[in-house]
């Protein structure tokens, strides 16, 4: 058996459903392709050549290595294939994007052979991805004297690789598709029970949204062969909860361009659109495709003679339609004016937002960081010529506004922009370069880092990146066949990039599957840094972090760089005192409900919340930042006191440590260098050098909350509303109910502490009150199963040190073991307490799930349709978000409490000292320090 007759029978199964052969990415077989081609006799010589040619996915896959190497040899003449000319030998090598194709091309161009070399300068030309090996060397031949290496500099410094690209089309043609009504979170576009198979394309396309919808769009594409097909979130927003870059993967895949006629199932340019536009980091990731994303505004709150809102008998607002997006309607966008349009021309409304300069740039260029490799480029051959580069891409727009303080968000960007003139002071609403301190790749969208890494032919992790960790958490649960095909091949790629992997691909350290948020939590180790990860949740409590799509992540990696616009920050502060009997969880509840009271509209969305939360240690103050991801913030801020910010240092550094001694630290000393600069910053702390991070007094906010503590005075649960009549307000994180509002009587069928929104006091909480419900009752009979997951094994560590893992072991039926992990997903659950492994378990509804049409109650984040807990044929899944406290007690009870019943169970807990400004209390015992 060799390699292609493997790959034969792989395509006899991928074709039994419904699928093209698989991209190859395997040299080994693009070998015997090219010894089939060569063999004209040979029986498989026709379909060789078709996958040698359509099929090899480009980049430094090591198929991509292989066949430029045998495109080379064709343009020498030393091999002669009939099929592929030395000129489409050539036009194959620019499809190929860099890395060995740009290797092949710079021998070819500053070789002996003119007319070859000519040629190749010539496809040099339309390049971007060049790395600073292609740029020395390039460099080094002009400096020889090489008339094609100036030739090729000269064309990179006028950047006419982006200025000799058609401009973008100045009407786009569209006709609409309904994806659903309400928000629509990236779920439903890669659902997150589909993750394994995010980077096989072609496979994962056919999990979005639904067959039927499938079926939909193909129709309207055929009824409207002249249009794109615009993907709609009628009466709610698109993209919320995630960037998932997979999910506009998705969209382009049945909606958008083929990027090249050589490279399979990978498409460009979706156009998608909400009633309340694309969700922030939902959009960052449309850019990086080209995308067009819309704010349609076809739904406007209907008001009465006053001015005010009309409320309907729920207290929300009423909605009238301005103009109908229903599926099937034709429109158009005048690309020049900026305005959607009617099929006749009418105007309907103004969407200069989505054509932004920088915006029109990714659209022409086909995806954002070809402009960011491109600017690079540009700027590298300028200085290597000594000439000022040609004013080609929009200038980075400054915002800087005389007289004005900045604030927390504004003071990081100003110390970390690229290319800004010195002395220049940026304010909100400037989109400018920025060094990225911390990157962090989680499992499930790994596999697609990795090929945006090999695509834009990167080899190498950026010395400008401080630390990059790649985690295990999100296929922690089970250890099935789709983990073990994907995770062992995704930690070794990253390893072998240098950034720390989560499981060790030589073996020589224990399996570690904390949570990604944490870790990187963690490893951030200044107030002033800008971390990006692939994950939502990617918001830490010291500095400021951004989820973002697997491009993004991979360009972070690559280039130590991110382009972003400041954004303006909404501020939240805190005033009088929490109730002894109160869980911190319900003061991030009580914030997204204060302050829709308070402004009617979510003034979160799209901004920095900077959270003025100072006496709370980076854990708990991370059960805050971590919930701004569902209250649809860009991200969050956390202001802390000068003592409280040394103290989470040094609980990072600790944690640090520990990942040292386990042997995860790399050939770089990545962590080692982590904790150094952890001293540095506490040392300019206690010096006073420079102090904690705080905004200045003239600072500017989009808004200000003030939540008052005083006004929560029972146990808040975030409900998904699953049978609103309003489809546009289920699922979201708005509703936000007092524990009585349940009467007591809404049954809970499962409960979950677990996710990143829990730290080491949650699991003592629970320990505690079982302890305390023991001495009262004799033992403790749970009514629901109890699912509980430590993020860390830190905590579980620190659990057992300290004894409260004996009360957790006593009560549990089933304990994890890293020996024997589980091979399957557990599919129905007993009235047990389950301890599972550390990760994201139930979160994210890939491996682990509750029983169909379950009410779940969790700690966690999520309350998608579908995500932890599918509908049945008889009742629709619920997963609503509590305390812990709340959630252990409704599985012990089988049902919500009574404020009484809570009341009695948390008895002599301590569980938070928060009351901000104050400093920590000497003589604390709160599990929460």
């Amino acid at each position: 058996m060799s390699l292609y007759t493997d790959y034969l029978t792989e395509i006899e199964t991928r074709k039994g459903e419904g699928l093209h052969p698989k991209p190859i990415d395997d040299g080994a077989l693009v070998a015997e392709l090219i010894e089939q081609i060569k063999d004209e006799g040979n029986a498989y010589r026709e379909d060789s050549l078709k996958f040698f040619i359509y099929n090899t996915l480009p980049g430094t896959t090591p198929a991509a290595g292989v066949k430029a190497k045998f495109l080379k040899e064709i343009i020498l003449g030393e091999a002669k294939v009939a099929e592929i000319t030395p000129d489409f030998a050539f036009e194959l090598l620019s499809h190929m994007k860099g890395g060995p194709s740009m290797e092949v091309l710079l021998d070819l161009a500053l070789g002996a052979d003119a007319d070859i070399a000519a040629k190749a300068g010539e496809v040099l030309k339309t390049q971007v991805f060049l790395y600073d090996a292609d740029m020395a060397r390039l460099a080094g031949a002009y400096k020889a004297g090489n008339t094609v290496a100036k030739d090729v500099l000269e064309s990179y410094a006028k950047a006419e690789f982006f200025t000799k690209l058609p401009d973008i089309e100045e009407e786009v043609k569209l006709v609409t598709y309904i994806a659903a009504e309400g928000d629509i979170s990236t779920d439903l576009l890669s659902p997150g029970n589909q993750a394994h198979s995010r980077s096989d394309r072609e496979l994962h396309g056919k999990c979005m949204i639904s067959e039927t919808a499938q079926k939909e769009i193909e129709a309207l594409k055929l009824q409207h062969p002249d249009k794109r097909v615009m993907l709609i979130a009628e009466k709610g927003t698109m993209g919320v909860g995630s960037s998932r870059m997979s999910g506009v993967n998705n969209v382009a895949l049945w909606t958008g361009k083929p990027t090249s006629p050589y490279v399979p199932f990978v498409n460009y340019a979706p156009v998608v659109a909400g009633t309340n536009g694309i969700s922030p980091i939902f959009l960052t990731t449309v850019g990086v495709t080209g995308g067009i994303g819309l704010d349609l505004k076809n739904w406007v709150k209907k008001t009465d003679a006053d001015g005010k809102p009309v409320l309907n008998n729920e207290g929300n607002p009423v909605l009238e339609q301005k103009y109908s997006v229903a599926t099937g309607t034709v429109l158009k966008i005048d690309t020049k004016a900026k305005k959607l349009l009617s099929e006749d021309g009418e105007e309907l409304v103004d969407v200069s937002s989505a054509f932004t300069a920088p915006k029109v740039e990714f659209m022409k260029a086909g995806s954002s960081y070809a402009v960011v490799f491109g600017k690079k480029l540009q700027t590298f051959a300028a200085e290597t010529l000594g000439v000022e580069a040609a004013p080609v891409f929009a200038p980075s727009k400054e915002v800087s506004i005389e007289g004005q303080g900045l604030t927390a968000v504004e003071k990081i960007f100003n110390a970390n922009a690229v290319g800004v003139e010195k002395g220049k002071t940026l304010h909100a609403g400037s989109d400018v370069r920025v060094k990225v301190n911390i990157v962090g790749s989680q499992d499930t969208t790994g596999l697609m880092t990795a090929q945006e890494l090999e695509s834009m032919a990167a080899t190498v992790i950026s010395p400008v990146v401080d630390g990059a960790y790649q985690s295990g958490c999100h296929t922690a649960s089970v250890w099935d066949k789709k983990a073990q095909a994907n995770i062992p091949k995704l930690m070794s790629f990253m390893n072998n990039f240098g950034v720390v992997t989560a499981r060790d691909p030589k073996g020589e350290y224990h399996a570690m599957t904390d949570v990604i948020h944490k870790v990187l939590n963690d490893i951030t180790v200044s107030d002033w840094d800008i971390i990006v990860g692939g994950d939502s949740h990617t918001r830490m409590s010291k500095g400021v972090a951004f989820g973002a799509d697997s491009g993004t992540v991979a360009l972070a990696l690559a280039t130590g760089e991110a382009t972003m616009p400041i954004p303006e920050s909404v501020k939240v502060t805190f005033k009088g005192q929490m109730k002894d009997y109160m869980d911190f969880r319900d003061v991030v509840h009580a914030t997204q409900a204060q302050m829709l009271q308070q402004f009617g509209d979510n003034v979160f969305q799209g901004r920095i919340i900077e959270v003025h939360i100072g006496t709370l240690l980076a854990d708990q103050a991370f059960t805050f930042t971590d919930w701004t991801a569902e209250m649809k913030a860009k991200a969050s801020i956390c202001i802390s006191n000068d003592d409280v910010l040394i103290g989470s240092l040094e609980l990072a550094k600790s944690r640090i440590q520990v990942m040292i001694n386990k042997g995860m630290d790399n050939e770089a000393k990545t962590l080692q260098g982590l904790i150094d600069k952890a001293d540095k910053r506490i040392a300019e702390i206690q010096s006073g050098a420079k102090p904690a991070l705080k905004p200045d007094a003239n600072a500017k906010y989009f808004a200000e909350v003030v939540v008052d503590l005083d006004l929560i005075d029972e146990p808040m649960i975030a409900d998904p509303d699953v049978n609103n009549a309003d489809v546009s307000r289920r699922y979201t994180h708005d509703t936000i109910r007092p524990v009585s509002y349940y009467g007591a009587e809404k049954k809970v069928d499962l409960g979950f502490v677990g996710s990143c929104m829990v730290h080491k006091g949650d699991m003592k909480i629970v320990a505690q009150m079982l302890k305390n419900l023991e001495k009262e009752k004799g033992k403790v009979e749970f009514n629901a199963p109890l699912v509980v997951a430590a993020p860390t094994y830190n905590i579980i560590d620190e659990l057992k040190a300290e004894g409260d893992w004996d009360i957790l072991q006593k009560y549990s039926g089933f304990e994890f073991d890293d020996l024997f992990p589980k091979a399957e997903a557990r599919k129905e659950y007993e009235n047990i307490m389950y301890l599972e492994r550390p990760g994201c378990n139930l979160c994210m509804g890939n491996q682990e799930k509750a029983a169909k049409g379950d009410t779940v109650l969790a700690t966690s984040t999520r309350l998608f349709q579908g995500r932890v807990v599918e509908d049945s044929a008889e009742k629709k899944g619920e997963s609503l978000l509590a305390s812990t406290p709340v959630v252990v007690l409704s599985a012990i009870l089988g049902r919500t409490p009574t404020l009484d019943e809570y009341k009695k169970a948390v008895e002599g807990i301590d569980l938070t000292k928060f009351a901000p400004p104050l400093e920590k209390p000497a003589d604390a015992k709160s599990v929460h320090f």
